[in-house]
């Protein structure tokens, strides 16, 4: 996703240097909408360079003081309170009211920067009067930037990628990482899949003098949060629904066009429930599939034409899967393996929502920041596929994971999850468009690690947030039939009805069990899946890599280079793919993978 890279040496000449900054931008430059940049200070040995989307909020790098004497190179937005701006030309600070330019003079007022800042973001700050740098990201660590300290230099990026060209030394998997990849469908604890790569830890301020690593810091601690007292459940919905209601419009701010990508959820619908937007001044889309209007286009259909906005559906169907080789690769390279290629699909719907909008507001994260929902699980590897070494690692991987449990929830949630977990997807759609979301501003995150433990465990404080806001809305059934103005015995039976679909769904799709899948295989000219599929998703890869996408399995996984890898097993994997392929067989979750896997070796391992 755009960000910063770039090196920090007094040890390597200066040329040598800017030939590395130039070959390390060069890998983030993915889309004819990024703009880009460099800046060097020799004398503080700082070469960075950017990538960033034309006419987002970090267009424009670097900023400077007035003395010029220190610069900023900042990526990602930044949602600070009204009005600060204003205070600091009261305080004789020459800048644009617009944009960024408030942030390099923040940095001169704030001793405690950049523990001021909202948002998601990375940057570097250079002070070329006192030699020191400052290398530092959000207190979620959901602007990623991996790092890697070598003997004569000190590399970090937005992109592994971009360490990968410069040091070709580092393109080799880490076994670790392998087995927490394949477990759990991300890296822990701040690694990454490479050997000698890691990403900064959530709210890193990292200092460098002279050129040289000089402090590893923190401007943030989880505890800081934790240890607040508790709310009564009313104190709590009242600070709750006060803060809420009073930062959401700093999310709308901006020159650029916004639209909303709605779902048949809670927490979309709690954004428009609290702010109220003039006819037709907010496009909303949702994402769907190729069988029927899935439960997400239906509702959120409803919701739009309730709140006097256009709505339109951004299907992903047969276009997408005639180029699926393109965004499956694609998906794997530009996430730096940090997705699975099932998130082709993603890759196909937000670049198709940039030519509604350039910037797209979500609700992700509200159910896990207001509800402790936990998105991912460490899961077993079919046996046999994966060689002993790798099975060790993953059992290494499980154990970590329960080690992660403990302690505060919330701060798992949103501090682990959300920069582990949910990282790769967000920097997959942020390389089409600036994504946004309400639910971890830092003050409404705040708020909720007060929430007493009976608020979390239902939803009733997100159904009060819509119903008080919009009653209208409170009376449009949800996606799973939460909410709604029908009677109480209509309502359980909608629910019932819809959680049977969802779960029949599953299973005619990731979930179908082998021998159901042979049941179904027999059973095949009666197309029962169509009675299921569509309803509730809008990808379906059991049937894709079945049936259209079958000779790209088959290529990719059968090609001699995937089955020499030297931790699978060569036949398991034909079992995997012919059993699947011939339809009595479900092998969906293994076959991405497979894929996964595959392709993150021809991108950062067998060349760069």
């Amino acid at each position: 996703m755009p960000g910063i890279a770039g090196l920090i040496t007094k040890k390597m000449p200066p040329e040598q240097a800017k030939r590395q900054l130039q070959r390390m931008l060069s890998t983030l430059r993915h889309e004819s909408f990024y703009t880009c940049g460099t800046w060097t200070d020799p004398s503080c040995g700082v070469y960075v360079g950017w990538t960033a989307l034309a006419s987002s909020f970090s267009d424009g790098m670097p900023l400077f003081n007035e003395q010029r004497d220190i610069a900023l190179v900042f990526s990602g937005e930044e949602f600070s309170e009204s009005g600060i701006s204003q205070r600091l030309q009261e305080r004789g600070h020459q800048l644009d009211t617009r944009g960024p330019s408030y942030l390099v003079h923040l940095s001169e007022e704030d001793p405690s920067f950049p523990a001021s800042l909202n948002g998601r973001f990375h940057g570097l700050l250079t002070n070329s009067a006192t030699g020191s740098t400052l290398l530092f990201n959000d207190r979620y660590g959901m602007q990623r930037i991996y790092c890697h300290e070598a003997q004569d230099a000190f590399y970090f990026a937005a992109e592994a990628k971009a360490i990968l060209a410069v040091r070709p030394e580092l393109r080799s998997l880490d076994p670790r990482g392998l087995g927490e990849l394949i477990a759990c469908g991300c890296t822990l604890e701040n690694k990454s899949i490479f050997k000698g790569i890691e990403a900064l830890p959530p709210a890193s301020a990292w200092s460098f003098r002279n050129g040289l690593l000089d402090r590893k810091d923190f401007y943030f601690h989880s505890r800081e949060w934790e240890e607040q007292p508790q709310l009564d459940p009313e104190s709590y919905y009242q600070q709750l629904q006060e803060v809420f209601t009073r930062n959401l419009p700093r999310y709308f701010e901006g020159p650029q066009p916004i639209a909303l990508s709605l779902t048949g959820g809670l927490d979309t619908r709690m954004i428009l429930a609290r702010r109220k937007f003039p006819e037709g001044s907010l496009p909303c889309y949702t994402f769907g599939g190729m069988y029927r209007d899935c439960q997400d286009v239906r509702v959120g259909r409803r919701v739009a034409r309730a709140c006097g906005q256009t709505h339109q559906v951004i299907p992903v169907a047969g276009d997408f899967l005639s180029r699926f080789a393109h965004y499956a690769e694609r998906a794997i390279f530009l996430s730096d393996g940090c997705v699975d290629v099932e998130r082709a699909s993603d890759l196909y719907a937000n670049e198709k929502a940039r030519q509604i909008a350039p910037v797209r507001m979500t609700g992700n994260y509200g159910g896990e920041v207001l509800r402790r929902i936990r998105a991912f699980r460490p899961g077993d590897p079919l046996p046999g596929l994966f060689s002993p070494e790798v099975m060790s690692n993953v059992a290494r991987a499980k154990q970590t994971y329960a080690s992660l449990l403990h302690g505060h929830p919330l701060s798992f949630a949103v501090f682990r999850q959300a920069p582990w977990h949910h990282y790769g997807l967000l920097a997959l759609e942020q390389t089409q468009l600036s994504l946004r979301s309400p639910y971890l501003d830092n003050e409404f995150v705040r708020t909720v690690f007060r929430a007493p433990d009976s608020s979390c465990r239902n939803d009733d404080a997100c159904i009060r947030l819509i119903s008080e806001g919009n009653p209208a809305l409170w009376r449009i059934p949800t996606d799973r039939g939460i909410a709604g103005g029908q009677g109480r015995l209509r309502r359980s039976l909608i629910r019932g009805f819809i959680e049977f679909t969802v779960k029949a769904e599953y299973a005619y799709d990731y979930g179908m069990p082998q021998w159901v899948a042979g049941v179904d295989h027999l059973l095949a000219p009666l197309h029962l899946e169509r009675l299921f599929l569509g309803r509730h998703k809008f990808a379906h890869y059991r049937v894709w890599y079945r049936d259209a996408l079958s000779s790209y399995v088959r290529e990719m996984l059968l090609d001699p280079r995937s089955l020499s890898r030297p931790y699978l097993d060569k036949k398991m994997v034909e079992s995997v793919v012919q059993g699947h392929l011939h339809g009595n067989r479900n092998h969906t979750v293994e076959i991405h993978k497979l894929l996964t896997l595959e392709l993150i070796h021809r991108f950062f391992v067998d060349s760069i």
